[in-house]
């Protein structure tokens, strides 16, 4: 058994992990890096880069089919699944570099490509390596949750992981599961021809109010995707060439491949945390607000902590973490000014708090302002109109938005700077938006707050008036 002494040791090279192993090392530290499966973790191999990439090819699909609207007739020649996932695979291997082993260990990193465990609350056996370390990072990211249903483990049913795998395009894709995943899943693949069928226990994008998920609904249907809703997957088996699944609400329902989407669950199974002296649970690994674990020397971060499960989180904790590690500055976890994407058509995203969480918060003193998409004049020209942007505030000061539209995600990002620099409604007063551009929705949602306080406002009209007789 070899031993290894280092400063920091990092358990998952996602993009967490990756995060705080660059910066210790390029900041002088001796950092060993520990992973399992793929250099980039889920983000880069089964996550948001592969599923980003499918979607812009069946957006650019849904944008041949919809040509006529602006006076194009075009067509689809040939539409071929598998050359479709090439290109996914080739999208993965263009970022993989980025990522890769051979890069880290540049910066002086010892990557080391196998599963971790704790042998005691400071020794980690990684194959024939027995490593101590000042202090130790868990980023072993999450997998897709699977749900229990009898009948499940004898069919052959896809993951997030096997996903990107298929290059036979599904006859009927079924999809267990109506979160971010399973939408932004069903329909790229509608756009790709793909029959599509979401099946949700509740309601799809349940986090969400409905009034913010039923353009993206309608934008699902009109696209062709099958949405069961409040129906619950009793039990599924083989049937010859087909899955079969029986349903609570709607009898039973034949595909050629089921994709489970049903949440995710932290992977810590392997790291026999109780040696450790780690508390966990199902959500994940208990931390305090500097994502400590009940080890004093280590630390959690990304999909293993409960909370928003996302890359970019993933990244801002590693940013808390290596203040602390390196400097041993304090640097408490917030989650108000993290934002959310789902990359439907159109995008839903936020950030915040939504008007009616905001309500139950703090009462009557909540405002809020919106604008539909419908009066900015580049989502006219672009013909992408459906969708709005609403700003939640208190007293002034913005803490929360949720925009319905085309690039949501890219909008997001002003009120997520907005928040988390704490300003007020009146500071975005002096920004001045390129014209015509969706952004100009930021400013507007501002004149609409401020529209009724200002000319509904009696006395600002009577000082107006005088104003006007006494300067002729």
């Amino acid at each position: 058994m070899k031993k290894i002494k280092a400063d920091l040791l990092v358990i998952g090279a996602g993009s967490g992990g990756l995060v705080v192993a660059s910066g210790a090392a390029q900041l002088g530290a001796n950092v060993v890096l520990v992973e399992g499966d793929r250099m980039g973790g889920d983000c880069l191999n089964y996550g948001c880069v592969p599923s980003k990439a499918l979607l812009a090819a069946a957006n650019t699909a849904k944008q041949v089919n919809q040509s006529d609207k602006f006076g194009i007739k075009a067509e689809i020649v040939n539409l071929d699944y598998a050359e479709v996932m090439a290109y996914v695979e080739k999208k993965i291997a263009e970022i993989a570099p980025h990522d890769s082993q051979e890069r880290f260990e540049e910066m002086g990193v010892t990557v080391l490509r196998d599963y971790a465990k704790f042998k005691d609350p400071k020794t980690v056996v990684v194959g024939n390596n027995e490593i101590t370390a000042r202090r130790i990072v868990l980023a072993t990211g999450s997998r897709a949750k699977i749900p229990n249903i009898n009948g499940l483990d004898k069919v052959n049913y896809l993951t997030n992981e096997s996903l990107f795998d298929l290059r036979k395009s599904p006859r009927h894709l079924a999809i267990i599961g109506g979160g971010p995943i399973g939408v932004e899943i069903a329909q790229a693949h509608a756009r790709l021809g793909v029959r599509t069928t979401i099946i949700e226990i509740n309601r799809i994008m349940q986090g969400y109010e409905r009034r913010f998920v039923e353009p993206v609904y309608k934008s699902l249907i009109d696209d062709g995707v099958n949405i069961l809703e409040d129906t619950v997957v009793d039990h599924v088996e083989n049937d010859r060439s087909s899955i079969k699944l029986h349903l609570s609400s709607a009898g039973s329902l034949f595909v050629s491949d089921l994709l489970i989407a049903a949440g995710r669950a932290p992977n810590i199974e392997k790291l026999t945390l109780t040696e450790a002296g780690i508390k966990y649970n199902d959500r994940g690994v208990i931390v305090d607000r500097n994502l400590k674990t009940t080890n004093r020397s280590v630390y959690a971060i990304g999909d293993l902590v409960d909370g928003p499960g996302f890359t970019h989180t993933a990244s801002y904790h590693a940013g808390i973490v290596l203040k602390k590690i390196l400097f041993g500055l304090s640097s408490t976890m917030q989650t108000i000014h993290i934002p959310q994407v789902t990359y439907t058509d159109p995008e839903i995203a936020s950030v915040g708090l939504n008007f009616n969480d905001a309500v139950k918060r703090f009462g009557n003193k909540v405002e809020r302002s919106c604008v539909n998409l419908e009066s900015n004049d580049r989502a006219i020209t672009d013909n992408k109109t459906e969708g709005f942007v609403e700003v939640v505030l208190l007293g002034r000061k913005v803490i929360g938005c949720t925009i319905v539209s085309k690039n949501a995600g890219e909008l997001i990002s002003f009120w997520a700077f907005i928040i988390s620099r704490n300003l007020k409604i009146s500071n975005v007063n002096s920004m001045v938006p390129p014209y015509p551009t969706l952004g100009e929705v930021n400013k507007r949602v501002v004149s609409e707050y401020y529209a009724p306080k200002l000319f509904g406002n009696s006395f600002l009209k009577f000082y107006v008036k005088v104003f006007q007789k006494i300067f002729k």
